[in-house]
């Protein structure tokens, strides 16, 4: 392996498009490299090996070369490990994959947010019960890119209390919510949250609905901070949910 090429790389795929006649350009999420696009080359020929290789949401063994910003796919393998997803859970999928493609820096390499993508992609695929995982994700990326708030201490250095009420803004320590009506700042765009939800999110363990919606609350906004034209497999889900409650629900992706 040379500094240009890089041999069986274990990647996500996060998105495809349509490339010239017959190619696609691929973003992928790879363990050691990051973010990284792709040009896989004649994929979409019906006689190309890489029909039914190049799909999302289950590891895939990929190789390719280049320099550039966009390098070329020299060869593909699927790894699987588990089903793909059914029903509700696609959109879980599509949901993960956007939010990554959106907040994560090409080429910027972090091995444990792969691992963890790894993880929550497996919960998905196999599992019925795909709130849990997505917020604790939400929260693993979150903190990762450095876009999360420090839970362990409010902006007075103190560790948070479970039993109090905290302003939480984007970019800023957690306030106690009685600092922040004295300093007349709870006017501004925030959150008001229990300390006992911020400590269920730092530590990523929800022993009630009412832990999971709070955690819901807090990961939606400070995403929505950072993607403010919005994330379209959440809008799209949302739709969906309401045709069929006749618009009394609303998603939890």
């Amino acid at each position: 392996m040379t500094a240009h090429r890089i041999n069986h790389e274990p990647v996500f795929l996060l998105a495809a498009a349509p490339w010239r006649e017959s190619s696609l350009r691929l973003e992928v999420f790879s363990r050691h490299y990051g973010r990284v696009a792709l040009l896989a080359r004649s994929a979409r020929k019906r006689q190309s090996e890489l029909r039914g290789v190049l799909v999302p949401f289950v590891p895939i063994d990929a190789s390719w070369y280049g320099s550039q910003e966009l390098k070329t796919l020299h060869r593909a393998e699927w790894v699987g490990g588990w089903p793909q997803p059914q029903g509700r859970a696609v959109f879980s999928g599509l949901y993960l994959n956007e939010i990554m493609l959106k907040l994560t820096t090409r080429e910027d390499p972090l091995p444990e947010l792969y691992d963890s993508l790894a993880h929550t992609m497996r919960q998905i695929c196999s599992g019925n019960d795909h709130a849990a995982a997505l917020r604790a994700f939400e929260w693993e990326l979150l903190g990762r890119i450095g876009y999360a708030p420090d839970l362990t201490q409010d902006s007075n250095g103190s560790t948070i209390d479970p039993e109090m009420q905290y302003w939480l803004r984007p970019e800023e320590a957690v306030m106690p919510l009685a600092l922040a009506h004295r300093l007349d700042v709870h006017r501004s765009r925030g959150l008001v949250v229990a300390g006992e939800a911020l400590i269920a999110l730092r530590e990523k363990h929800f022993a009630t609905g009412n832990s999971l919606q709070q955690a819901l609350r807090i990961t939606r906004f400070l995403l929505d901070f950072r993607i403010p034209e919005g994330i379209k497999s959440r809008q799209v889900l949302q739709q969906l949910q309401q045709l069929e409650f006749g618009g009394t629900q609303g998603g939890n992706g």
